[in-house]
């Protein structure tokens, strides 16, 4: 009976919450209410932190946990993931909003959901994998320092004289201005980064940030103390969200674009990250295609009704599975409670101290920072892993994400094909040793008089094409046996340089043989024209019958030469 192939779980095209309502129960529902509110409590500080941090109103980050949260939980391929805005969009999101205001924002966030989707449905979840650690760590990390960077002011309650958008900048005005320390300021911001560290060593249940909130917003208003809140600074609206659609242009278009595939990128890259993590936690396998497709619809949705770029929030997912979620059910209800706060409860966020908020995310930027991976990178890594790292976090802070990523992927192919090329190489066999056991090995075989053999281990691409010009000055023989057993791949460059090899050795009377040719290099020489050059019976699938085709082509010349 013919068996149908079975496509890869992690494959599919088909939200999780599909798949697990076939067996859900009423305890696992009541199981994922609970985890649901507790997010969403959890969530609630951290969407207004974010979105401040992110230059928008407060309301904007509920938006975006709200829309995205929900959409996320609806068509994601993970069953506990948990989407929102996160800090790792909030300088992007700041410098797009200071250059182009929120239509540039909504603009460049729907291009970006277009594009996750295309990557979604093209199965390109996979290859998200292929973005090297080290460039994650330092964009990571950067974005933390910027993060921290960007709320000194409000910690220490400054007073700029300027309004700078770029994180050198900040740096800069708050090196000027830091004789106007608001000392009352600095007090709110120490006493509500202490509850935020000690809290949850007591008491993990209520969220630290909730508390925070509460004790010093409580604290502020009693005691009349001069301290900056998100009233005085934003206006405040509990109303829900609604449609907007910006005016488009092409060259609109063509301009954010740029900015459209940072954000898509880095939403693809943490989403899936979260995805990582929380399969790790409750023993499952996310499908990377679907999430990332419910991604690209998450922010299309969050933009065209006031929300924010969004992705899989790694420590709301924890909490989330922690507190007993297991279906995209929890999800569903986190955002639920997010919009039923907003309209019950946002006039209250108004009383919340700006140092406050900036504790919150000097938290936040620190749990994302991974500086252990860091360390970890700097003692065992070879030095230029470390370089990429550094680099990618440097251009991050001085920068933006674009040119760091941009130039840490260049650094990291760069790096990638020098080690190839390192590990590539040529070895001419002409004598037996008789202590090798390998059977295989040709140092056990019987070489013909005038047959030299060159076995090439590693693929055979541009940046190798130099370990084998000495192949070019054998001319003292009569065949040459190339051995290409342990060759997975050829490039153009590869090609080229057998070329040169086959055709030397023919204006020198030598004749070539290939032993051991894999399916990818011997489709690209077949394309190349090397079965005419060299002839079919030149092709051997084995190294006994190369040398025994090498003996005869022997026996044919010597009379010839005699």
């Amino acid at each position: 009976m013919e068996q149908k192939a079975v496509k890869p779980t992690e494959t599919k095209l088909k939200p999780k919450l599909f798949s697990v309502m076939k067996t859900y129960t009423k305890e696992q529902f009541i199981k994922d209410v609970i985890a649901g509110v507790i997010v969403a409590i959890i969530a609630l500080p951290l969407s207004i932190a974010l979105a401040l941090a992110s230059g928008v109103d407060p309301e904007k980050g509920l938006y975006t946990a709200i829309v995205a949260g929900f959409i996320v939980s609806f068509l994601g391929g993970s069953r506990v993931q948990i989407a929102g805005p996160t800090a790792a969009f909030a300088t992007i999101v700041a410098g797009i909003v200071a250059t182009e205001h929120m239509d540039g924002l909504i603009i460049s966030t729907v291009m970006a959901g277009i594009i996750l989707v295309i990557m979604g449905l093209c199965r390109f979840g996979a290859f998200i994998k292929y973005i090297p650690g080290t460039i994650t760590s330092g964009f990571t990390f950067g974005i933390a320092v910027t993060i921290v960077i960007g709320q000194v002011k409000d910690f220490l309650g400054l007073t700029f004289k300027n309004a700078p958008i770029e994180t050198i900048d900040k740096l800069k005005e708050i090196g000027l201005c830091i004789g106007t320390i608001n000392w009352q300021a600095l007090a709110v911001g120490v006493l509500s980064l202490a509850i935020l560290i000690f809290w949850p060593k007591k008491l993990e249940k209520i969220p630290a940030s909730l508390v925070a909130v509460v004790v010093c917003s409580v604290l502020v208003q009693l005691t009349g103390m001069e301290v900056n809140t998100i009233g005085k600074l934003y206006t405040i609206s509990d109303s829900l969200p609604h449609l907007t659609v910006p005016e488009l242009s092409f060259q609109k278009i063509r301009a954010l674009l740029p900015n459209a595939f940072t954000i898509a990128i880095l939403a693809a890259v943490e989403s899936l990250l979260s995805c990582v993590v929380a399969d790790g936690m409750i023993g499952s396998k996310h499908r990377s295609n679907m999430e990332l497709v419910a991604q690209g619809a998450a922010n299309i949705g969050s933009a065209l009704f006031g929300g924010i770029p969004a992705t899989g929030a790694i420590a709301r997912t924890a909490a989330n599975v922690k507190n007993g979620g297991r279906t995209p059910i929890a999800g569903m209800v986190h955002s639920v409670v997010v919009l039923i706060t907003l309209v019950a409860l946002m006039k209250y966020a108004q009383y919340i101290p700006m140092p406050t908020i900036a504790a919150i995310l000097f938290i936040v930027a620190y749990n994302m920072c991974g500086w252990r991976n860091i360390r970890n990178t700097v003692k065992t890594a070879p030095k230029s892993d470390i370089a990429v790292l550094f680099t990618t976090l440097i251009l991050t802070v001085v920068f933006d994400l674009v040119v760091a990523i941009g130039v840490g992927m260049v650094m990291a192919a760069l790096l990638f094909m020098k080690r190839m090329a390192d590990v590539t190489e040529a070895h001419a066999w002409i004598d037996i040793d008789d202590e090798d056991t390998d059977p295989d090995n040709i140092a056990l075989k019987k070489i013909p008089s005038n047959t030299r053999v060159f076995e090439i281990n590693g693929p055979m691409f541009f940046a190798a094409s130099d370990k084998y010009r000495y192949m070019l000055s054998d001319k003292g023989i009569d065949v040459l046996v190339i051995r290409m057993r342990n060759v997975p791949a050829v490039d153009a460059a590869g090609v080229e340089t057998l070329m040169r090899i086959v055709k030397r050795c023919q204006r020198h009377g030598v004749k070539v043989v290939f032993s051991h040719v894999n399916d990818q290099p011997m489709q690209i020489m077949e394309k190349a024209g090397f079965i005419e050059l060299v002839g079919q019976e030149n092709f051997c699938d084995h190294i006994d019958t190369a040398l025994a085709r090498a003996q005869v082509i022997e026996d044919q010349i010597q009379p010839i030469k005699a």
